[in-house]
């Protein structure tokens, strides 16, 4: 009866959601995603270009030099992105600082999408324990918002390009902050993601090798099987169906594909923690599995608590305690 009645506050949540997005176009915008490559007219263009670029070494590189443009006031920090984009508060990258009056480590946080507010508790929770808290706005969101906007439909949508150049840009801004990070002092740095934002921290994990511990809430390898199976994302799918296969879809968004990248989150000196919520339906718990299944083939051992509710419910009492309370452990030194 519990999880029946978890089940429908999960849905509710899902269609509240749902009342404040609005249907975009499928649109390719290949130039977006791919720069110095000739614009594709086609998928089947377009998925030749992702298939480059995902041999490509450097597509996720290391940002640029530029530490002297970080600016530190009244506990926020901000920076310009390396990647520059027509929305222009898109292009400062704000990120609310919890200090801990210690050195010895620093978590970043990536939050979720269309995300409504920061993740107070857990930041004070942790820099409590010696833990400095950064939770940095991903593009479109919070300080970043374009103009107007009700919700974040320039990070994820059927605009191929953009979703590519969108998680590309938050990519970057991670691994500006975690080198800035590193040039303060800080001798440990993880990371932390929830939902989108866990495959954004997963990327960054996967190329950044300042990074000693990544944890990933409720998360998934294939962007685009979430994107298309997933009871979030119903009004992007109806805009790509009619245009493009989902067999395209995961060739066009390969680059977003975690398991594109287990080998590299399989190196011996990172650390992985992955929470999934077993009656999820916006990351389903299958697509979870499998992307657990690739990390044990490519040498991983990530840590898994699997919990028995859905994915907004992960918030409610006991779940977020029990996700916190394995954080914590994981966190810790001897974690």
């Amino acid at each position: 009866m519990y999880h029946k009645w978890l089940d429908r506050w999960d849905e509710q949540r899902a269609r509240r959601g749902e009342e404040a997005k609005k249907a975009t176009a499928f649109v390719l915008d290949s130039s977006l995603a791919f720069p110095a490559e000739k614009r594709a007219g086609t998928v089947q263009e377009f998925c030749t270009l992702a298939d480059r670029a995902l041999t490509d070494s450097s597509f996720y590189d290391e940002p640029s030099e530029s530490d002297h443009d970080f600016v530190m006031r009244e506990g926020w920090l901000r920076f310009p992105s390396d990647l520059s984009t027509e929305v222009e508060e898109n292009n400062l990258v704000w990120a609310k600082v919890t200090e801990s009056g210690s050195l010895d480590q620093a978590l970043v946080i990536f939050h979720h999408w269309n995300a409504g507010r920061r993740n107070r508790q857990i930041s004070k929770f942790f820099s409590q324990r010696g833990v400095t808290v950064l939770e940095i706005a991903m593009p479109y969101h919070f300080e970043r918002s374009r103009p107007g906007s009700l919700y974040a439909e320039d990070m994820l949508s059927p605009n191929l390009g953009r979703t590519i150049q969108s998680v590309r840009q938050a990519v970057l801004d991670g691994r500006k902050l975690i080198r800035w990070l590193r040039g303060e002092g800080y001798e440990e740095i993880s990371v932390l993601g929830m939902s989108l934002g866990s495959w954004v921290a997963g990327l960054i994990a996967a190329h950044e090798p300042a990074v000693t511990k990544a944890s990933l809430f409720l998360t998934a390898g294939s962007l685009a099987d979430m994107v298309w199976t997933g009871r979030a994302t119903r009004a992007i799918r109806d805009s790509l169906e009619p245009a493009i296969e989902i067999s395209d879809l995961r060739k066009a968004w390969g680059l977003l594909n975690l398991e594109s990248y287990a080998p590299n989150l399989a190196r011996p000196d990172l650390a992985l923690h992955l929470v999934i919520a077993t009656r999820d339906k916006v990351v389903l718990p299958e697509l979870s599995r499998r992307f657990i299944e690739k990390l044990h083939e490519a040498g991983a051992r990530p840590s898994v608590l699997e919990l028995n509710c859905g994915h907004y419910s992960l918030a409610m009492p006991p779940y977020i305690l029990l996700a916190g309370w394995s954080l914590k452990r994981f966190l810790s030194p001897e974690g």
